[in-house]
């Protein structure tokens, strides 16, 4: 385990980890399937995007804003009254660029919204990361990268990128914080995007 005063990253797991992490600076949130690169992708594209937690967030905040677009899944079924499911593609062919967007996904957006007020929230997936990492180099010492997982599982492409964050983290003299950290980077360095796509493409869902 790293010493207090060294700058540290830790991994983990789910949105329910998040309150064990009350001790670290920021959060950096990775759900490749597919919410951070919703999030990501809209981003890019110049709209404004809202994660919510939870389906009567979604309609509040609806209420709130100026013909917003509602985006998102709950158990993998688009919920009734909204408008597109969470679909990096969709979302960057659309040219309403304008219109807000409000995002709900099962487990991916309740984990964007579970950090604590007095933390720092990013997100990350396979578009960002090394940009996330970068940034973020000199503005935190404590950081934890954390999955949004599935069905009880730490999903092998949120586990590949958090690992490329950590170990970008630790070129910048960040220490793992536990071993289990250590493993995980050690699991996925080196190895590269598209090998993992042609490892995974018969189980990944369309986009």
């Amino acid at each position: 385990m790293a010493p207090a005063d060294v700058k540290a990253v830790v991994i983990d797991c789910f949105p329910e980890s998040v309150e064990s992490h009350q001790d670290e600076d920021a959060i950096i949130a990775v759900d490749v399937i597919r919410a951070t690169t919703v999030v990501a992708t809209a981003v890019a594209r110049g709209r404004k995007c809202f994660p919510v937690p939870t389906l009567e967030a979604a309609v509040a905040l609806a209420e709130e804003l100026s013909n917003p677009l509602l985006v998102g899944e709950l158990g993998g079924n688009m919920p009734f009254g909204f408008h597109l499911n969470n679909s990096p593609a969709e979302i960057e062919l659309r040219d309403d660029i304008e219109r807000p967007m409000v995002l709900l996904s099962t487990s991916g957006s309740r984990l964007i919204c579970a950090g604590n007020n007095s933390q720092s929230m990013y997100v990350a997936c396979l578009r960002n990361w090394k940009a996330a990492a970068r940034g973020l180099e000199n503005r935190h010492r404590k950081i934890a990268v954390i999955g949004a997982g599935a069905r009880g599982e730490f999903r092998e492409e949120d586990e590949l990128c958090c690992a490329w964050i950590a170990e970008e983290l630790v070129g910048f003299g960040f220490e793992p914080q536990d071993h289990r950290t250590a493993e995980i980077i050690n699991k996925w360095s080196g190895m590269h995007v598209v090998n993992f796509l042609a490892k995974q493409i018969k189980t990944f869902p369309p986009y």
